[in-house]
């Protein structure tokens, strides 16, 4: 699946660039770099005033593999006028009528595979159930960017609600994942799946090592991540006081903790009225497919083919921008579950305007 995946991406970016210069931004939206430079820091969009600044300007430098780092052929703003307004609008009752159709559709596999109570049926029961948590997860991450409704308090319950229902952090993920948004694609300022440098990987254990490095163990990557974050990166999503979080921010990230802990009670009355197994098999088995899912969709997402012709660059310092950062992201199609995941693949303008 992997593989067939990157070998459709790398087609794609391959068609975006002959067709970018004359189809102009809404045929070349994957089309990766390059921009101006403008560090934004710890936001969840790109500021206004960074519209029509990012993108244009540039005079073509690199051949070869490195022809992805150059400039587009439009603006950030370009960009922004090309997509219909009626995308940027937010309509909380559709947006819980998904919501409530994946609750519905979680509710329906848990009763029906506990009453089953089949061994031919369970396996397909955790692939199933898994995928619907990672759906859950994709409407908490709405909710992190403000997205799910205009209501600012309704996100955040509605976030730290789901998230705390797949054991995620709301406020510790959601700012972290803002972090990762406003810096993606340097290697230093990212905060997940950046590239192994050199010297973080020769400070790495072997148990670093096997867990970042060796396939399959970074399929299970997500939790550790929350717990302790990535190499070279100290913290834990779950610790008020780490330097992820401002000092205004920390009541936040208790408050989510909170939500996690109410959760983990609820679990624990669960396996004492149902039984461990039965927990095993309803909960712990399809929260691993869940942590499957999120970790290979994200790699995806921020990763190309290895394909020299085809890599997706990463910056350092001044070659960064917000816009050349974003234009590093990639779209993915994920076939009979675009609709099941609410269409995450179409990942590259999510990440220039996030809303």
């Amino acid at each position: 699946m992997t593989a067939a995946l990157l070998s459709s991406s790398s087609s794609t970016l391959c068609a975006a660039r002959r067709s970018a210069a004359s189809a102009g931004p809404a045929r070349a939206l994957p089309l990766r770099r390059r921009a101006g430079v403008v560090r934004v820091a710890n936001i969840a969009a790109p500021a206004e005033e960074m519209l029509g600044q990012q993108g244009a300007g540039q005079t073509t430098k690199y051949e070869g593999g490195k022809k992805l780092g150059n400039a587009p052929p439009f603006t950030l703003q370009d960009m922004r006028d090309a997509i219909p307004p009626e995308c940027f609008v937010k309509d909380t009752v559709r947006s819980a009528g998904f919501l409530a159709l994946d609750v519905g559709v979680v509710a329906a596999l848990a009763i029906g595979a506990y009453f089953l109570d089949n061994p031919l049926v369970w396996p397909l029961y955790w692939f199933a159930q898994g995928t619907m948590f990672w759906a859950l997860f994709v409407v908490g991450h709405d909710c992190g960017h403000q997205s799910f409704s205009n209501n600012k308090a309704l996100n955040d319950l509605v976030g730290n609600i789901v998230h705390s229902s797949i054991m995620v952090p709301y406020h510790g993920w959601r700012i972290s994942h803002r972090t990762h948004h406003a810096n993606h694609g340097h290697v230093e300022n990212d905060e997940s799946w950046y590239p192994t440098t050199k010297s973080n990987y020769e400070k790495m254990d072997k148990w670093g090592k096997l867990g970042r490095l060796l396939f399959p163990f970074p399929l299970f990557a997500y939790p550790f991540y929350l717990l302790n974050r990535s190499p070279g990166k100290d913290g834990s999503h779950y610790d008020p006081k780490c330097d992820l979080f401002t000092e205004s921010e920390g009541p936040l990230v208790e408050t989510s903790n909170k939500f996690q802990c109410a959760w983990v009670g609820f679990l624990a009355g669960c396996t004492l009225a149902l039984g461990p197994l039965a927990m095993l098999n309803l909960y712990v088995l399809p929260y691993w497919v869940f942590v499957m899912w999120l970790d290979v969709v994200t790699y995806l997402h921020h990763h190309g083919p290895s394909d020299p012709e085809e890599e997706v660059p990463w910056y350092r310092g001044e070659e960064w921008s917000y816009f050349r950062g974003g234009l590093s992201t990639i779209d993915r199609d994920y076939g009979i579950f675009n609709k099941i995941h609410h269409d995450i693949g179409t990942h590259v303008v999510h990440h220039l305007f996030p809303q």
